[in-house]
């Protein structure tokens, strides 16, 4: 018998489809609450690490995403003007030696692949919906609905992103994520070159990940004092005096979103926070998923897939264990370090990149931070 015979996963975002993904596998009645009635993220292009691919695999997504989205063996380094100054291959993952050593993908793309393997695990969905109220004792966690209807279950996963108000509920001291003192720009644009490329400029760092076969998305940071609100229509002007210094075809990119002939081009700032969240990442039957205990910036190309990893983890525990405080406690000390790794070393390359640091710093913050991935989870 499965040591839980219900659990409710609160937020329908990456790292929740996972989870219910995998604790159904199980026979876990499994029911999955999601706020937004579309259950249709907004976003621009997502990288996907060679180890969250890996990850995606587990969870038997692997193939959609890579038919859906694009896909890339190497990186090539170009200077502002756009000229080639070096390729890096990139080695395949332990484990995943089959699959490509990274991808990209429409956000609401990948929501979509992930939805339908929910459905047809037969995980309940309730859109458009939240909690009210949760109470939990040695038998369970008693949850009331936005609806007035009422549940009880074994488990209680909270992962409902940075604002978790889950998190709120059951560890209200938390301060919650901190601003990171940049900003993140994307833009969907025309796909020209094969692998995904970094322009590096004397003062900003663009580049372009290949999403499909015909796009890519533009991704650029910036300096910012505070989590100041943008109107969006102050945007396109905004990442144009960003990409001021660049030729070629950023260039052409900077004409296209200022001229309006770059149709469709989905342009996307969000400022960054995070944070990360020591152990134990639960209280009872209550615990906490992805960005919920570990929000992190892009520098790594690894938020959604540590999250998933984290998903897997949880499930591989709770399958494992005698008891279900074990299995949680289990899950949070399996999974602290990867995810501490990518939240400390996303934050130092940002810092870097900040503070003008050095090149060569930066390199090896990201390679050593990429090569410690590579293990297993």
């Amino acid at each position: 018998m499965a040591l839980i015979q219900r659990a409710l996963i609160i937020g329908g975002g990456i790292g929740g489809m996972c989870a219910a993904i995998e604790l159904s596998k199980q026979g876990i009645d499994v029911e999955l609450l999601e706020v937004n009635p579309n259950w249709a993220p907004d976003g621009a292009g997502i990288t996907i690490s060679g180890p969250t691919l890996r990850a995606l695999k587990q969870i038997g997504v692997v193939d959609e995403v890579l038919r859906e989205g694009g896909n890339w063996r190497a990186i090539d380094i170009c200077d502002a003007d756009g000229n080639l100054t070096r390729t890096v291959p990139m080695l395949p993952i332990p484990g995943a030696e089959d699959l490509p050593g990274a991808a990209g993908i429409l956000r609401p793309v990948l929501a979509g692949i992930l939805a339908r393997a929910t459905a047809r695990t037969g995980v309940r969905v309730r859109l458009g919906q939240t909690f009210e109220h949760m109470e939990q004792d040695d038998s369970g966690v008693k949850v009331q609905f936005s609806d007035g209807s009422i549940g009880q279950f074994d488990l209680v996963v909270g992962a409902d992103g940075i604002n978790s108000a889950v998190r709120k509920l059951i560890m209200p001291d938390f301060p919650g994520p901190r601003f990171t003192g940049q900003g993140s720009w994307r833009a969907v644009v025309p796909r020209k070159r094969e692998h995904s490329t970094v322009y590096m400029g004397r003062t900003t760092k663009a580049g372009v990940n290949p999403i499909s076969d015909t796009e890519c998305y533009l991704f650029v940071l910036d300096k910012r004092q505070g989590m100041d609100f943008i109107e969006p229509e102050f945007w396109p002007g905004k990442l144009a005096e960003l990409l001021e210094e660049f030729g070629g075809q950023v260039a052409e990119i900077r004409e296209g979103i200022l001229d309006g002939s770059l149709a469709n081009h989905r342009l996307l700032y969000r400022p960054l926070a995070g944070h990360m969240m020591p152990a134990p990442w639960h209280r009872g039957r209550i615990v906490l998923l992805g960005d919920a205990i570990h929000a992190t910036t892009p520098h790594l190309a690894s938020g959604a897939g540590i999250a998933v990893e984290g998903a897997i983890v949880l499930a591989e525990e709770i399958a494992r264990r005698h008891s279900l405080e074990g299995a949680l406690t289990a899950y949070a000390g399996r999974h602290f370090d990867r995810a501490s790794l990518v939240v400390r070393a996303s934050a130092t390359l940002g810092q870097i990149e900040q503070e003008g640091g050095s090149l060569q710093d930066h390199t090896q913050v990201m390679i050593d931070a990429q090569q410690a991935l590579r293990a297993p989870i």
